[in-house]
């Protein structure tokens, strides 16, 4: 419930701080830089997460192939006794 308040709160100053400067802070134009900044390095990152997660995806598939064929080796020797 106290995240859900702060949360609404932050938003609120964030809508504030963006209005023109007659109705808030006039922060508009520093937060568009600022997004216009970020935005290429956030991309990198999300992508280079993206990229670990895909490769830690494989390796995951790739251990549950292993695991199912050894599983079922065992199943057939298990028959066979």
């Amino acid at each position: 419930m106290v995240a859900m308040i702060v949360g609404i709160v932050l938003i609120a100053f964030c809508v504030f701080a963006c209005l023109p400067a007659d109705l808030g802070l006039a922060w508009g134009s520093a937060v568009i830089s600022f997004l216009k900044g970020f935005a290429p390095v956030f991309a990198a990152f999300v992508g280079l997460l993206a990229v670990f997660i895909g490769f830690a995806d494989l390796k995951d598939k790739k251990e549950a192939k292993r695991e199912e064929l050894e599983a079922r080796k065992q199943e057939e020797a298990r028959s066979k006794q």
